[in-house]
């Protein structure tokens, strides 16, 4: 799970440029979201991370195309 978490935050660092505190707080609400899928029984690594990474995608708007910039214009 530690590897995923990992994996998770150094490619939405990739992605982001953001403050350390973002950055902490990022980490903290991804290790929840993790580790309830790992208790549900999700042990694959590159399924938690893709997981993880669609999460903190959602969480800051990035799939929302209206806030990505797009107006259909």
């Amino acid at each position: 799970m530690e590897a995923a978490i990992d994996r998770i935050m150094q490619t939405y660092d990739l992605l982001l440029n953001r403050s350390t505190a973002a950055s902490e707080e990022a980490r903290a609400k991804v290790t929840d979201y993790v580790r309830t899928l790992f208790d549900a029984g999700e042990k694959d690594t590159h399924r938690l991370t893709v997981c993880g990474l669609t999460y903190l995608r959602q969480l800051d708007g990035s799939t929302n195309p209206v806030k990505a910039g797009f107006t259909g214009l």
